[in-house]
Protein backbone atom coordinates (compact mmCIF):
# COMPACT_ATOMS: atom_id res chain seq x y z
CA UNK A 1 0.00 0.00 0.00
CA UNK A 2 1.19 3.62 -0.55
CA UNK A 3 0.05 7.16 -0.58
CA UNK A 4 -3.00 8.38 -2.81
CA UNK A 5 -2.85 11.55 -4.90
CA UNK A 6 -5.91 12.36 -6.41
CA UNK A 7 -6.34 14.92 -8.82
CA UNK A 8 -7.74 15.57 -12.32
CA UNK A 9 -6.64 18.20 -14.92
CA UNK A 10 -9.88 19.01 -15.21
CA UNK A 11 -10.07 20.70 -11.93
CA UNK A 12 -7.38 23.43 -13.07
CA UNK A 13 -10.15 24.61 -15.78
CA UNK A 14 -12.52 26.04 -13.18
CA UNK A 15 -12.94 29.56 -13.30
CA UNK A 16 -14.04 32.85 -11.58
CA UNK A 17 -13.90 36.28 -12.89
CA UNK A 18 -14.74 40.35 -12.83
CA UNK A 19 -12.60 40.73 -9.18
CA UNK A 20 -9.11 42.08 -8.52
CA UNK A 21 -7.97 39.96 -5.62
CA UNK A 22 -11.20 39.72 -3.59
CA UNK A 23 -12.29 42.95 -4.77
CA UNK A 24 -15.30 43.38 -7.43
CA UNK A 25 -14.21 45.30 -10.52
CA UNK A 26 -15.95 48.49 -11.22
CA UNK A 27 -15.41 52.08 -9.76
CA UNK A 28 -11.82 53.00 -8.62
CA UNK A 29 -11.23 49.07 -8.55
CA UNK A 30 -8.92 48.10 -11.77
CA UNK A 31 -7.93 44.62 -13.30
CA UNK A 32 -4.94 42.98 -12.41
CA UNK A 33 -2.56 42.28 -14.96
CA UNK A 34 -2.66 38.46 -13.87
CA UNK A 35 -6.38 38.58 -13.85
CA UNK A 36 -9.39 37.67 -11.65
CA UNK A 37 -9.48 35.97 -8.21
CA UNK A 38 -5.98 35.09 -6.27
CA UNK A 39 -7.54 31.19 -6.09
CA UNK A 40 -6.07 30.31 -9.38
CA UNK A 41 -5.35 26.74 -10.69
CA UNK A 42 -1.41 27.42 -11.01
CA UNK A 43 -0.65 27.16 -7.07
CA UNK A 44 -2.15 23.41 -7.68
CA UNK A 45 -0.70 22.75 -10.79
CA UNK A 46 2.50 24.07 -9.65
CA UNK A 47 2.15 22.32 -6.69
CA UNK A 48 1.47 18.83 -8.79
CA UNK A 49 4.36 19.78 -11.49
CA UNK A 50 6.89 20.23 -8.56
CA UNK A 51 6.38 17.01 -7.46
CA UNK A 52 6.49 15.64 -11.01
CA UNK A 53 9.89 17.10 -11.15
CA UNK A 54 11.25 16.23 -7.82
CA UNK A 55 10.00 12.59 -8.42
CA UNK A 56 8.07 12.19 -5.37
CA UNK A 57 4.66 12.02 -7.67
CA UNK A 58 6.03 8.75 -8.80
CA UNK A 59 6.36 7.53 -5.52
CA UNK A 60 2.79 8.19 -5.21
CA UNK A 61 -0.81 6.01 -6.33
CA UNK A 62 -1.60 8.53 -8.46
CA UNK A 63 -5.76 8.81 -9.37
CA UNK A 64 -8.57 10.55 -10.59
CA UNK A 65 -12.27 9.77 -9.50
CA UNK A 66 -15.88 9.50 -10.45
CA UNK A 67 -17.72 13.04 -10.24
CA UNK A 68 -19.67 13.13 -7.08
CA UNK A 69 -23.01 11.66 -7.66
CA UNK A 70 -26.36 13.62 -7.35
CA UNK A 71 -27.38 11.10 -4.47
CA UNK A 72 -24.30 11.85 -2.54
CA UNK A 73 -24.45 15.87 -3.04
CA UNK A 74 -28.15 15.64 -1.94
CA UNK A 75 -27.01 14.40 1.79
CA UNK A 76 -25.28 18.20 2.24
CA UNK A 77 -27.01 19.99 -0.08
CA UNK A 78 -30.56 20.46 -0.87
CA UNK A 79 -31.95 20.07 -4.31
CA UNK A 80 -33.14 23.67 -4.86
CA UNK A 81 -29.31 24.71 -4.81
CA UNK A 82 -28.32 22.35 -6.93
CA UNK A 83 -30.95 22.85 -9.47
CA UNK A 84 -30.01 26.04 -9.43
CA UNK A 85 -25.91 25.85 -9.31
CA UNK A 86 -26.44 23.42 -12.56
CA UNK A 87 -28.89 25.99 -14.39
CA UNK A 88 -26.30 28.44 -13.73
CA UNK A 89 -23.65 26.74 -14.81
CA UNK A 90 -25.29 25.02 -17.95
CA UNK A 91 -26.25 28.64 -19.32
CA UNK A 92 -22.59 30.93 -18.48
CA UNK A 93 -22.14 30.56 -15.58
CA UNK A 94 -22.26 32.92 -12.32
CA UNK A 95 -22.33 34.02 -8.97
CA UNK A 96 -24.62 32.56 -6.22
CA UNK A 97 -22.48 33.49 -3.29
CA UNK A 98 -20.17 35.64 -1.63
CA UNK A 99 -16.72 35.65 -3.80
CA UNK A 100 -18.16 32.35 -5.54
CA UNK A 101 -18.08 32.91 -9.42
CA UNK A 102 -17.88 30.23 -11.36
CA UNK A 103 -17.93 29.79 -15.19
CA UNK A 104 -19.78 27.59 -17.44
CA UNK A 105 -19.46 23.79 -17.01
CA UNK A 106 -18.76 24.40 -13.03
CA UNK A 107 -21.11 22.52 -11.37
CA UNK A 108 -19.05 19.51 -13.57
CA UNK A 109 -15.98 20.46 -12.24
CA UNK A 110 -16.82 21.22 -8.61
CA UNK A 111 -18.67 17.65 -8.24
CA UNK A 112 -15.30 16.16 -9.44
CA UNK A 113 -13.70 18.48 -6.99
CA UNK A 114 -16.04 16.32 -4.03
CA UNK A 115 -15.84 13.41 -6.07
CA UNK A 116 -11.80 13.40 -5.63
CA UNK A 117 -12.18 13.97 -1.96
CA UNK A 118 -14.96 11.33 -1.82
CA UNK A 119 -12.61 8.83 -3.48
CA UNK A 120 -9.84 9.73 -0.98
CA UNK A 121 -11.81 9.00 1.50
CA UNK A 122 -13.21 5.60 0.64
CA UNK A 123 -9.77 4.33 -0.71
CA UNK A 124 -8.33 4.83 2.81
CA UNK A 125 -11.24 3.58 4.71
CA UNK A 126 -11.55 0.49 2.33
CA UNK A 127 -7.56 -0.31 3.08
CA UNK A 128 -6.63 0.49 -0.80
CA UNK A 129 -3.83 2.57 0.46
CA UNK A 130 -2.79 3.83 3.87
CA UNK A 131 -3.79 7.91 3.86
CA UNK A 132 -4.20 10.03 1.12
CA UNK A 133 -4.38 13.25 -0.52
CA UNK A 134 -7.02 15.25 -2.75
CA UNK A 135 -6.26 17.75 -4.66
CA UNK A 136 -9.69 19.28 -4.54
CA UNK A 137 -10.39 22.64 -6.41
CA UNK A 138 -12.46 24.59 -5.83
CA UNK A 139 -12.23 24.08 -2.27
CA UNK A 140 -14.95 23.45 -0.23
CA UNK A 141 -14.93 24.25 3.39
CA UNK A 142 -16.82 27.58 2.95
CA UNK A 143 -19.47 26.65 1.24
CA UNK A 144 -22.85 26.11 3.33
CA UNK A 145 -25.68 24.06 2.41
CA UNK A 146 -27.43 26.43 0.44
CA UNK A 147 -24.77 29.08 0.13
CA UNK A 148 -21.90 28.84 -1.65
CA UNK A 149 -19.00 31.66 -0.90
CA UNK A 150 -15.05 32.17 -0.53
CA UNK A 151 -14.22 30.75 -3.70
CA UNK A 152 -16.10 27.37 -2.27
CA UNK A 153 -18.89 25.45 -4.25
CA UNK A 154 -19.76 21.92 -3.09
CA UNK A 155 -18.77 20.86 0.65
CA UNK A 156 -16.19 19.02 -0.79
CA UNK A 157 -14.98 17.76 2.38
CA UNK A 158 -18.37 17.13 4.36
CA UNK A 159 -20.06 15.24 0.93
CA UNK A 160 -16.96 12.91 1.39
CA UNK A 161 -17.64 11.82 4.86
CA UNK A 162 -21.09 11.63 4.40
CA UNK A 163 -20.89 9.18 1.63
CA UNK A 164 -18.49 7.05 4.09
CA UNK A 165 -20.97 6.84 6.66
CA UNK A 166 -24.10 5.76 3.62
CA UNK A 167 -21.80 3.31 2.86
CA UNK A 168 -20.85 2.29 6.77
CA UNK A 169 -17.23 2.72 6.72
CA UNK A 170 -17.05 5.10 9.26
CA UNK A 171 -18.97 6.26 12.41
CA UNK A 172 -17.07 8.93 13.88
CA UNK A 173 -14.70 11.64 11.94
CA UNK A 174 -12.33 14.53 12.92
CA UNK A 175 -12.27 17.39 10.29
CA UNK A 176 -8.84 19.82 10.96
CA UNK A 177 -8.99 22.53 9.06
CA UNK A 178 -5.68 24.97 9.20
CA UNK A 179 -6.96 27.14 6.42
CA UNK A 180 -5.98 30.43 7.68
CA UNK A 181 -9.72 31.50 7.10
CA UNK A 182 -12.51 30.01 9.17
CA UNK A 183 -14.31 27.02 8.17
CA UNK A 184 -17.69 27.95 8.58
CA UNK A 185 -19.21 25.61 5.94
CA UNK A 186 -17.70 22.79 7.70
CA UNK A 187 -18.92 24.05 10.87
CA UNK A 188 -22.64 25.06 10.18
CA UNK A 189 -23.13 21.49 8.66
CA UNK A 190 -22.01 19.66 11.23
CA UNK A 191 -22.86 22.43 14.65
CA UNK A 192 -25.85 20.07 16.00
CA UNK A 193 -23.86 16.71 15.73
CA UNK A 194 -21.58 14.50 17.86
CA UNK A 195 -20.28 12.43 15.54
CA UNK A 196 -17.79 14.56 13.29
CA UNK A 197 -15.50 16.22 15.76
CA UNK A 198 -14.61 19.82 13.54
CA UNK A 199 -11.75 22.21 14.68
CA UNK A 200 -10.30 25.47 12.92
CA UNK A 201 -7.40 27.19 13.17
CA UNK A 202 -7.86 30.23 11.88
CA UNK A 203 -6.67 34.36 11.71
CA UNK A 204 -9.29 35.80 13.80
CA UNK A 205 -11.92 37.98 12.04
CA UNK A 206 -10.50 37.19 8.39
CA UNK A 207 -12.95 35.38 6.41
CA UNK A 208 -15.48 35.31 7.05
CA UNK A 209 -15.77 38.42 9.03
CA UNK A 210 -16.58 37.95 12.83
CA UNK A 211 -16.83 33.99 11.95
CA UNK A 212 -15.17 31.78 13.96
CA UNK A 213 -15.49 32.87 18.02
CA UNK A 214 -14.23 30.77 20.48
CA UNK A 215 -17.22 30.32 22.17
CA UNK A 216 -18.78 28.83 19.68
CA UNK A 217 -19.10 24.98 20.78
CA UNK A 218 -21.74 23.81 18.73
CA UNK A 219 -25.81 23.07 19.66
CA UNK A 220 -27.85 20.22 21.14
CA UNK A 221 -26.10 16.91 20.66
CA UNK A 222 -23.30 18.78 19.00
CA UNK A 223 -22.50 20.68 21.90
CA UNK A 224 -18.75 20.49 22.36
CA UNK A 225 -17.89 18.95 19.54
CA UNK A 226 -17.21 22.41 17.17
CA UNK A 227 -14.00 24.07 18.74
CA UNK A 228 -12.36 26.99 17.15
CA UNK A 229 -8.98 28.51 17.77
CA UNK A 230 -9.55 31.94 16.28
CA UNK A 231 -5.53 33.12 16.25
CA UNK A 232 -3.72 36.13 16.46
CA UNK A 233 -2.21 37.59 13.14
CA UNK A 234 1.66 36.61 13.00
CA UNK A 235 0.76 34.00 14.86
CA UNK A 236 4.16 31.86 13.38
CA UNK A 237 5.89 28.61 13.39
CA UNK A 238 5.74 27.87 17.02
CA UNK A 239 2.38 29.44 17.71
CA UNK A 240 1.21 26.56 15.23
CA UNK A 241 2.55 23.61 17.19
CA UNK A 242 2.02 24.88 20.08
CA UNK A 243 -2.26 24.59 19.15
CA UNK A 244 -1.52 21.94 17.50
CA UNK A 245 0.45 20.16 20.55
CA UNK A 246 -1.79 21.29 23.76
CA UNK A 247 -5.23 21.29 22.37
CA UNK A 248 -5.74 19.98 19.13
CA UNK A 249 -3.93 16.25 19.39
CA UNK A 250 -5.48 15.83 23.22
CA UNK A 251 -9.53 16.80 21.86
CA UNK A 252 -8.67 14.26 18.81
CA UNK A 253 -7.10 11.39 20.89
CA UNK A 254 -10.33 11.91 23.33
CA UNK A 255 -12.64 11.91 20.51
CA UNK A 256 -11.54 8.90 19.24
CA UNK A 257 -12.19 9.12 15.55
CA UNK A 258 -12.15 6.51 12.53
CA UNK A 259 -10.59 9.16 10.55
CA UNK A 260 -8.98 12.57 10.32
CA UNK A 261 -9.69 14.47 7.71
CA UNK A 262 -7.20 17.89 7.29
CA UNK A 263 -8.89 20.71 5.27
CA UNK A 264 -5.36 21.95 4.44
CA UNK A 265 -5.19 25.21 3.25
CA UNK A 266 -1.88 27.20 2.90
CA UNK A 267 -2.20 30.58 3.13
CA UNK A 268 -1.36 30.86 6.49
CA UNK A 269 2.28 30.64 4.94
CA UNK A 270 3.94 34.21 5.11
CA UNK A 271 4.02 35.38 1.44
CA UNK A 272 0.05 34.73 1.45
CA UNK A 273 -1.92 37.68 0.50
CA UNK A 274 -4.89 36.78 2.04
CA UNK A 275 -3.48 35.58 5.20
CA UNK A 276 -1.17 37.64 7.86
CA UNK A 277 0.10 33.73 9.86
CA UNK A 278 3.72 33.78 8.97
CA UNK A 279 3.89 30.27 9.03
CA UNK A 280 6.43 28.18 6.61
CA UNK A 281 6.80 25.28 4.94
CA UNK A 282 8.36 23.51 7.65
CA UNK A 283 5.15 24.54 9.75
CA UNK A 284 3.39 22.30 7.51
CA UNK A 285 5.55 19.41 7.82
CA UNK A 286 5.81 19.41 11.20
CA UNK A 287 2.17 19.74 11.70
CA UNK A 288 1.27 17.01 9.11
CA UNK A 289 4.21 14.71 10.80
CA UNK A 290 2.17 15.64 14.09
CA UNK A 291 -1.10 14.46 12.85
CA UNK A 292 -0.25 11.33 10.80
CA UNK A 293 1.58 10.32 14.50
CA UNK A 294 -1.99 11.06 16.07
CA UNK A 295 -3.51 9.11 13.07
CA UNK A 296 -1.28 6.07 13.71
CA UNK A 297 -1.98 6.12 17.37
CA UNK A 298 -6.19 6.91 17.44
CA UNK A 299 -7.52 5.20 13.96
CA UNK A 300 -5.30 3.00 12.28
CA UNK A 301 -3.48 5.72 10.33
CA UNK A 302 -6.56 6.88 8.47
CA UNK A 303 -5.56 10.18 7.24
CA UNK A 304 -6.78 12.20 4.52
CA UNK A 305 -5.59 15.74 3.60
CA UNK A 306 -7.99 17.97 1.04
CA UNK A 307 -6.63 20.92 -0.53
CA UNK A 308 -8.18 23.83 0.42
CA UNK A 309 -6.77 27.59 0.06
CA UNK A 310 -3.32 29.06 -0.42
CA UNK A 311 -2.58 31.47 -2.88
CA UNK A 312 1.15 31.91 -3.55
CA UNK A 313 1.93 30.35 -6.51
CA UNK A 314 5.73 30.61 -5.61
CA UNK A 315 5.43 29.07 -2.11
CA UNK A 316 2.21 26.75 -2.44
CA UNK A 317 4.01 23.83 -4.28
CA UNK A 318 7.21 23.44 -1.63
CA UNK A 319 4.72 23.88 1.17
CA UNK A 320 2.53 21.11 -0.36
CA UNK A 321 5.60 19.02 -1.03
CA UNK A 322 6.31 19.37 2.90
CA UNK A 323 3.25 18.12 3.37
CA UNK A 324 3.19 15.16 0.92
CA UNK A 325 7.00 14.29 2.13
CA UNK A 326 5.83 13.42 5.35
CA UNK A 327 2.22 11.80 3.95
CA UNK A 328 4.38 9.04 2.32
CA UNK A 329 7.06 9.21 3.97
CA UNK A 330 9.26 9.76 0.95
CA UNK A 331 12.86 10.66 1.03
CA UNK A 332 12.51 13.49 -1.68
CA UNK A 333 12.59 16.95 -0.78
CA UNK A 334 12.30 20.00 -2.22
CA UNK A 335 14.48 22.33 -0.43
CA UNK A 336 12.37 25.47 0.64
CA UNK A 337 13.91 28.48 -1.22
CA UNK A 338 12.46 31.35 1.41
CA UNK A 339 13.85 28.87 4.57
CA UNK A 340 16.18 31.43 5.77
CA UNK A 341 14.16 34.68 5.25
CA UNK A 342 10.81 32.54 6.83
CA UNK A 343 12.94 31.46 9.81
CA UNK A 344 14.42 35.29 10.33
CA UNK A 345 10.92 36.39 9.80
CA UNK A 346 9.27 34.32 12.92
CA UNK A 347 8.22 36.57 16.07
CA UNK A 348 11.00 36.73 18.57
CA UNK A 349 10.90 35.24 21.83
CA UNK A 350 8.62 37.71 23.67
CA UNK A 351 6.07 37.66 21.25
CA UNK A 352 6.08 33.84 20.67
CA UNK A 353 5.71 33.70 24.44
CA UNK A 354 2.47 35.67 24.25
CA UNK A 355 0.96 34.08 21.52
CA UNK A 356 1.27 30.77 23.84
CA UNK A 357 -0.15 31.79 26.71
CA UNK A 358 -2.92 33.49 24.44
CA UNK A 359 -3.39 29.85 22.96
CA UNK A 360 -3.02 28.44 26.62
CA UNK A 361 -5.78 30.87 27.90
CA UNK A 362 -8.56 29.39 25.22
CA UNK A 363 -7.77 26.55 26.44
CA UNK A 364 -8.77 27.30 29.69
CA UNK A 365 -11.62 29.78 28.58
CA UNK A 366 -13.55 26.96 27.22
CA UNK A 367 -13.19 24.04 29.77
CA UNK A 368 -10.03 21.53 28.23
Amino acid sequence: MATGFFWDERTFWHAGGNYAMTLPLGGLVQPLAAGGLPESPETKRRFKNLMDVTGLARELNMRTAEHATREELLRVHPASYLDTFKAASDANGGELGHHAPFAKDGYEIATLSAGLATAAVRAVMSGEIDNAYSLSRPPGHHCEPDKPMGFCLLANIAIAIEAARSEGRITRAVVLDWDVHHGNGTEKIFYGRNDVLTISLHQENNYPLESGPLLDRGEGAGEGFNLNLPLPPGLGHDGYLHAIDTIVIPQIKAFNPDIIIVACGYDCAMPDPLGSMLASAQTFRDMTARIKQTANEVCNGKLVVVHEGGYSEVYVPFCGHAVMEELSGSKITAPDPMAEAMHLRQPNARVTAFHKALIDDMSYEIGL
